[in-house]
């Protein structure tokens, strides 16, 4: 019976950093930085999706370097997290089937 007592306890583990990392993922701010070449110039945009449209919201023709670099943080921030969430719901999926028996251990 120990083993069910430890098995829960990351259960209750697991899901608590899935939830923390849910909220972080809220928090960070939605799109991607892009840049198009129309007719020879180039220009960036914020690209996202709103209501299952996307959407395009002009930033100029240059930007700082730290709106490029901070951007490009938050994409990797973001491909962190989703796949830290996605390693999460496959140990709760695991957990949940080892507590009820189902799993061999």
């Amino acid at each position: 019976m120990a083993i069910k007592g430890v098995l829960k306890e990351e259960l209750d583990n697991s899901i608590r950093m899935k939830e923390r990392y849910e909220k972080e993922l809220e928090k960070l701010p939605v799109g991607s930085l892009i840049k198009k070449k129309i007719k020879g110039h180039e220009y960036y945009y914020i690209v996202l999706r709103e209501n299952g449209n996307v959407k395009f919201e002009y930033k100029g023709r240059d930007v700082p370097d730290k709106l490029k670099d901070e951007y490009s943080r938050l994409k990797e921030l973001r491909k962190k997290y989703r796949n830290n969430i996605s390693q999460l719901k496959k140990q709760i999926k695991f957990l949940n089937g080892a507590l009820r028996g189902k799993e061999s251990i």
